[in-house]
Order: C-alpha cells, then sequence, then structure tokens
C-alpha cells in the first residue's frame, strides 16, 4: 500500500473529525492495513462517538516495528494514544515486561485459513502429515493453533510429519500457493479472499474453528482485543465505557448494513473487484466479536495454554497471562 493510499484513508476519516468542544477526546492510532480501520470509520461516519459523549481522534500509523514492537505499541507506551489494538498474547507479553496496559473489550478472532487448489486433497488436520504446508513463519499463530489442535484431537504434531515453509512475509505466502510451491498454505484472514474469490482455490480450515474447540467455549473467542493505558483507563473510565459502546453501535451497523460496505470499499480498500469486497465483508462479520465476559476470559486462558504446550513460554515472549490483564467490566 503505497502512501497516497494511505492519505486517501486518513483524509476520508478526517471529513468527519470536527472540533471535540468541550467532549473528552480518545486517541485511536491504527495501522494503515488493518481491519480495525473499517469499524473506526463506521464510527466517525455516523457519530456514534458523540453519541456516546466523546471524541475519538483516528490517526493511521505505519505497521514497521520499532526496537522491537509495532509502531502502535510504542504510541501508547510514549503516551501519544488512548487506544490500540493488538492480540492478547501481545498484550500479555507487554503487560509482563511492565507496561502499564489493560484489555477492556474484545476485537475479534483475526486468524486466517488454510488455502489450497480447489482439487487438493487436503480437507482438514487429518491430511496435513506429508504435505507442503506455507507459513508466514513458523512462529505465526496460525500455526501453532495447528499444531495444538493436531496434537489435542489427532496425535501428531505437523511441525513433524509435515513439511512448513517459511515464506517470510503474506506477499510471499501468496506468491507460492499460486505457484504451487507449496500445496497449500496458512494466509491471513482478509488476504485469502485475494486468492479464493480470484483463482481456483479455497480455504479449506478456517483458524477460527479451532480457536473455538481449543478454548473450549461456545462464546465466540476474540483473539485481539482493544486496549489502553491504565492511568487513562481510571481518568477516563466513562470514555472507555462510551467506546465500548460506540463500538458495538458500529458492529451492529456493519453486520446489518450492506451499503456502508461500498463506501468503505471505494474509501479505504484497494480492491476493485466486488466480489472480493464481498468476501471482505463477510469475513469480517464472521471474525468480529461484540462483546465478552468472564467465561471469554477463561476461554482465552485455555487457549494459552494450548499455544504454550506447543511453542513454549520462551516462543511466546511470557510465561503466563498476568492479573488485571483483562478487564471485562471497566
Amino acid at each position: 500500500m503505497n502512501r497516497d493510499h494511505v492519505d486517501v484513508q486518513q483524509a476520508a476519516l478526517d471529513e468527519y473529525h470536527d472540533d471535540p468542544g468541550d467532549l473528552p477526546v480518545m486517541r485511536a492510532r491504527f495501522e494503515h492495513n488493518g481491519s480495525p480501520r473499517y469499524l473506526l470509520y463506521t464510527i466517525k461516519r455516523f457519530g456514534f462517538d458523540r453519541d456516546h459523549g466523546f471524541h475519538l481522534d483516528v490517526q493511521l500509523v505505519s505497521d514497521a516495528l520499532e526496537d522491537g514492537i509495532e509502531t502502535v505499541e510504542a504510541q501508547l507506551q510514549e503516551g501519544h494514544a488512548d487506544l490500540i489494538d493488538i492480540d492478547y498474547i501481545s498484550i500479555a507479553r507487554e503487560r509482563a515486561e511492565g507496561a502499564d496496559i489493560v484489555a477492556f473489550h474484545p476485537y475479534g478472532r483475526t486468524v486466517g485459513g488454510l488455502v489450497a487448489p480447489e482439487d487438493s486433497d487436503i480437507d482438514g488436520l487429518e491430511d496435513l502429515s506429508g504435505k507442503r504446508i506455507g507459513v508466514v513463519r513458523r512462529l505465526d499463530k496460525n500455526w501453532i493453533l495447528t499444531r495444538a489442535a493436531c496434537r489435542e484431537y489427532h496425535d501428531f504434531d505437523p511441525d513433524e510429519t509435515a513439511t512448513p515453509v517459511e515464506a517470510g512475509s503474506k506477499v510471499e505466502l501468496t506468491r507460492m500457493i499460486r505457484e504451487g510451491e507449496v500445496d497449500a498454505g496458512f494466509q491471513f484472514w482478509q488476504i485469502i479472499p485475494e486468492i479464493t474469490e480470484t483463482g481456483p482455490y479455497e480455504n479449506v480450515l478456517p483458524v477460527s474453528e479451532l480457536v473455538q474447540r481449543l478454548s473450549e467455549t461456545d462464546n465466540k473467542l476474540p483473539i485481539a482485543a482493544f486496549l489502553t493505558s491504565g492511568d487513562y483507563l481510571d481518568d477516563q473510565t466513562e470514555t472507555v465505557r462510551a467506546f465500548a459502546d460506540a463500538y458495538r453501535d458500529a458492529v451492529d451497523k456493519l453486520v446489518e448494513d450492506d451499503e456502508i460496505w461500498e463506501e468503505i470499499s471505494e474509501k479505504l480498500m484497494t480492491y476493485d473487484d466486488p466480489n472480493v469486497m464481498r468476501a471482505v465483508r463477510d469475513g469480517w462479520r464472521d471474525m468480529v466479536v461484540r462483546d465478552w465476559d468472564e467465561e471469554s476470559v477463561d476461554g482465552m486462558y485455555r487457549l494459552f495454554d494450548h499455544l504454550k504446550s506447543v511453542a513454549g513460554a520462551e516462543a511466546l515472549g511470557v510465561e503466563e497471562i498476568p492479573e488485571g490483564t483483562f478487564n471485562t467490566d471497566p
């Protein structure tokens, strides 16, 4: 995505950035290529922040790494942001290292799926052995989750019985799938429609299904969550609650209204193919988690234990989820 397109997206958001006046401000800093921007645009487009008594200031930032952490994380930890989203393993890791951060609302099941040719003989977990399986990297959560599920339900580890092939990037993984260098590949959810809607490929194994099985809960389980600093949560508790309300309004809009997705496609996406846009829309609707409770958090702990048993605490970067990482009722 070039800089011009990032500027176009920011301009689309800025169209709805009016004067906050006396309203409390929440500074949201999100990656320019991340799916939360669809939700944030919807909040601004329909004024859901003002409806709930606050001003959401949205700025799109780089997804580059700085000193080993994502730029959005640096924005929060350096005091330049009040709201970001990352996966909950990263939240736990940063909190264990002393960061004053708290996850206060879910975002979604930000995992991917196994993309294979339509004529592939791979239909599920039990078919992975003996195959060349593309992954962005061996420590990618899609691969670790798959390994955990294979060990739990089929008594084998595909890291040993299959041949995982590291692509190094999402773009390179897509190329490897299309050129047949791998039998299948674990791609991220928002990229899968670019492959399956434009060629003879299908998502044969949605990793979200593994998330649900391993977490042992019927609640739709989030992998990514919204977080803020402990200080902001203490000082602006009502604003944090107001964001959660605005978030629910935006989720309802995006789940029920197809027309807003046409607008989002025009202003925030790079897809020219309406079939791809609709597939991204449907994928987002399946991915997003509207709310959570203590049962959800219990499932997140169970899922963490499965990942730790496969990858080890060193690979995850954290031995356990610290107390106070999640606040389901701020």
